[in-house]
């Protein structure tokens, strides 16, 4: 247990403090998910929602995994996911079109498989 809290710390730390995404974007993104969960509750009642939330959580939280297993801890350029080291230091651009490209897909599954299902 101990070890499963500590990586989340980890990946926590390096969320909050990477340079992949713009700090107003990283806000931003916040309210735009809280947003639009509430517009599809709204829309659509609340067991679609919640079966939206658990489709596009879990299916993000793959996307998470699997970069973070590609990318080796974020230490490896994989994909879109571009690593440099810097005067012993790791620097990363910006993310790129792959990792967008997931979480739209994504929003297109969950949202299909809400309406679908319920």
């Amino acid at each position: 247990m101990d070890k499963i809290l500590s990586e989340i710390k980890f990946d926590a730390k390096f969320i909050r403090g990477h340079t992949l995404q713009p700090r107003w974007y990283k806000i931003f993104k916040v309210f735009l998910i809280l947003g639009l969960i509430g517009a599809y509750g709204w829309l659509f009642g609340g067991a679609k929602t919640l079966l939206f939330c658990g489709v596009f959580f879990g299916l993000s939280l793959a996307v998470h995994f699997l970069y973070r297993v590609k990318t080796r801890r974020y230490t490896h350029s994989w994909l879109d996911f571009q690593v440099q080291e810097e005067n012993g230091k790791l620097t990363y651009q910006r993310i790129g079109i792959y990792y967008y490209l997931m979480i739209c897909a994504n929003l297109i599954i969950s949202v299909t498989l809400s309406q679908i299902l319920l």
